[in-house]
């Protein structure tokens, strides 16, 4: 009778627990600041916007770890790795022009 008591304990204890969710966590945004602004920027292979439209409206992304690239006509392609936490974390580039 004993084991058939702490089971049922166990199993109202889980039941019990079963309807507390999550605490909603704040989401990450992507702040690019780049030169030149025409810049473009990719996250995880995936186009995201213009630099000059990041600086002023970050991307909303998730929380971890993501691959940036940012790259325009005439300049070499900066790559970066980029851990974004809940909240707005800005990246600056300055990309270097292509010798002509």
């Amino acid at each position: 009778m004993t084991g058939t008591r702490a089971v049922l304990g166990v199993t109202a204890l889980l039941a019990a627990c079963g309807g507390a969710k999550p605490a909603p966590t704040q989401p990450a945004s992507l702040r690019v600041v780049a030169e030149p602004a025409t810049a473009t920027v990719q996250v995880d292979e995936r186009f995201v916007g213009a630099a000059r439209v990041l600086d002023a409206r970050p991307a909303q992304l998730t929380a971890g770890k993501h691959r940036v690239t940012v790259e325009a006509p005439g300049y070499f392609p900066h790559d970066l790795e980029v851990t974004l936490a809940p909240g707005v974390t800005s990246v600056e580039v300055k990309l270097r022009a292509v010798p002509r």
